[in-house]
């Protein structure tokens, strides 16, 4: 079998609104958060909404009990997704750190109902939880002489 050379690939930093503006473009990503003091992930899917990240959630999601005894204050959570070409191991991942609310607006629960159906449906999940990014960081991982275009494929 002849093995060819792997191409020259470059990881290039992108500033928070190309992170965001690229998290937008996909559906689907990864919440992390605590769950009995150890590291939880959950894929779910989301919206981009006012800069903030939002996802529903259920009654008995452990993220929404959380949210719902934060004081306010809200809740330290990770959400990550990505377009990774699997052929050629190119594309993007972003990363955002963040306050997690439960949102209990009634206008505004109705309006991210109408705009956000679960990708996985789980009776009920008719709570809305609002991630705030405090951090965000992405990396673009080209290849050799790539031109980005910045499109969210994937």
């Amino acid at each position: 079998m002849i093995r060819h050379p792997e191409p020259t690939r470059h990881r290039v930093e992108l500033d928070r609104s190309e992170a965001l503006r690229l998290l937008g473009s996909v559906p689907l990503g990864r919440v992390v958060f605590t769950r009995q003091a150890l590291p939880t992930v959950r894929p779910v899917n989301h919206i981009l909404d006012g800069g903030d990240i939002v996802i529903r959630t259920h009654e008995g999601a452990s993220l929404t009990s959380q949210a719902q005894q934060s004081d306010g204050a809200g809740v330290v959570v990770a959400y990550e997704a990505d377009a990774i070409d699997m052929d050629t191991r190119l594309g993007w991942s972003v990363v955002v750190t963040g306050y997690a609310h439960l949102v209990t607006d009634p206008a505004e629960l109705a309006r991210i109902h109408a705009l956000l159906t679960p990708w996985a449906p789980h009776g009920g999940t008719d709570h809305a939880v609002r991630i705030h990014p405090e951090l965000v960081t992405g990396v673009l991982l080209t290849g050799a002489g790539d031109a980005w275009g910045g499109g969210g494929g994937g």
